[in-house]
């Protein structure tokens, strides 16, 4: 009894682990999304210039330089969700926004002397919008943040996601929030992805000096106030009193509502090409034009600050002393309707040489329709290193609203000299070059560097504006 009592036994388990072995081979092992957290660190430094200065009508120094960094942390929370947080801080300084107030100067008591010297360190004798004024408004800060959660399917064939962003500057806060699904077909050859954002603003508006006077004195602004004093100038030199910018009026309303749906479609042909086509939908509402944007008109008289020998070359650089003031500030509709449509094809050659390229065709309600088109090609130098470089161009019309300096008429409903809505085409040249170490040998405390990237581009404009950015990336595993 007792051999068959082990024998059973020693059948039983045999049984058991047999039975165990067949329920484990369908188990079907799913690998975490993503293994650990990840720590990307971008800086990038940008700067520009350019004589179309929308702050002052359309004409001036576009000189700015920007300073921004990022910080990206994903965070596995399980085997199928991430958490994604990304914190931005960008801090410029602009020739442009500075002369949103183009008398200020280092001294207190900016209106200063009467008549307009400088005995006082005041800067009425000679303002320009071809200079940077020391104004508050020469610079300042942007922050943002977003926060992303995703989640993954078992099969990983499902994702879906939901963000939350807030930003902030000197004249507008910002917040959104929106989500999205992605679907994977064929093997993970096709996918279908959908995506809706909407972004709340609320500007706090900042005018030109001259127009915030005149809206707190009214038509004895000249005596009073900032301008208390000061000697104003008409077209031929004279001391005037007859400046009166009576189309101006502040703004009633300062919200600004975005509201975008995306769609996007890639597919893999073949195990060397690989191409995707998607589409925007999106719906601007509010405030769309910004107030401290000056517009002068044909139709009216023009007068100035300053010294009035400068008069005469106000559009020359050559002005070193003279800035006009404000007919009224930039005024365009509260709507607007975009439509961006795009495809980007990618092709394998070999083991060396990747092509990626990208057009996408735009159009709007404002009549501003654009084309876009960029080419990059990855070089792998080696197992490590990989070299790219790309060019980028672009064209596009004028919005109807768009007309130069001096060229709008007062009796128009919607105007602005901002030079970003006018007709002009743009170069782009760069490069780039990528470390990747798949091992992370490299480490910084409990973080290894995964990967190093840095890029430099070249940007020319065919209305005058010159740019220059490099970027430097950092990725972190944490290990």
């Amino acid at each position: 009894m007792k051999i068959i009592k082990v024998l059973f036994l020693f059948l039983f388990l045999i049984a058991s682990i047999s039975y165990g072995q067949e329920k484990d081979s369908t188990v079907v092992f799913k690998k975490r999304v993503l293994e650990s957290t990840e720590v990307d660190f971008l800086a990038s430094y940008y700067d520009q210039d350019g004589i179309h200065s929308a702050v002052s009508g359309g004409i001036g120094s576009e000189k700015l330089n920007d300073f921004a960094t990022n910080i990206t942390v994903a965070m596995p929370l399980n085997d199928d969700d991430v958490l994604t947080v990304d914190l931005g801080l960008s801090a410029y300084s602009s020739a442009s926004s500075s002369n949103i107030n183009p008398f200020n100067s280092t001294s207190t008591g900016a209106s200063g002397s009467s008549g307009g010297d400088d005995d006082n360190g005041t800067n009425f004798s000679n303002p320009t919008p071809w200079l940077a004024s020391s104004g508050a408004s020469k610079s300042d800060q942007l922050l943002s943040a977003v926060a992303t959660y995703t989640h993954n399917s078992d099969d990983r064939n499902f994702i879906w996601n939901g963000d939350v962003s807030f930003s902030n500057e000197f004249d507008y806060t910002s917040v959104g929030f929106g989500g999205g699904v992605t679907k994977l077909f064929n093997d993970k050859n096709t996918e279908v992805s959908l995506k809706g954002n909407v972004y709340l603003d609320q500007w706090r508006p900042i005018y030109p000096t001259e127009l915030h006077e005149y809206s707190l004195y009214g038509s004895n602004f000249q005596n009073q106030g900032y301008l208390n004093g000061v000697t104003i100038l008409d077209q031929n030199g004279q001391p005037s009193k007859d400046y009166l910018p009576s189309k101006f009026e502040t703004i009633s309303s300062v919200n600004r509502n975005s509201y975008s749906a995306s769609f996007a479609f890639s597919q893999v042909l073949t195990k060397n090409f690989q191409f995707s086509v998607f589409f925007d939908v999106l719906q601007q509402q509010g405030l769309l034009s910004t107030p401290y944007h000056r517009t002068y008109f044909a139709d009216k008289s023009h007068y100035y600050i300053g010294q009035p020998q400068y008069i005469n070359e106000y559009t020359s650089p050559s002005n070193v002393g003279v800035y006009e003031l404000a007919d009224d500030i930039e005024r365009l509709p509260d709507n607007r309707f975009k439509l961006p449509i795009g495809a980007r094809f990618n092709y394998y050659i070999n083991e060396h040489f990747i092509v990626r390229t990208y057009y996408r065709y735009y159009t709007d309600d404002w009549d501003l329709k654009a084309h876009t088109f960029n080419i990059e090609i990855p070089v792998k130098i080696s197992d490590k290193f990989t070299a790219y470089p790309m060019y980028r161009y672009y064209t596009q019309t004028q919005a109807k609203y768009f007309a130069p300096y001096q060229t709008h008429l007062s009796t128009e409903q919607f105007y602005t000299s901002d030079f970003d809505l006018s007709t002009f085409s743009a170069n782009q040249y760069g490069f780039g070059v990528s470390y990747t170490d798949l091992f992370t040998k490299a480490q910084i405390f409990s973080f290894g560097l995964k990967n190093i990237d840095f890029r430099f581009n070249h940007y020319v404009r065919s209305d005058g504006l010159t740019a220059n950015i490099g970027t430097i990336g950092f990725k972190f595993v944490f290990q």
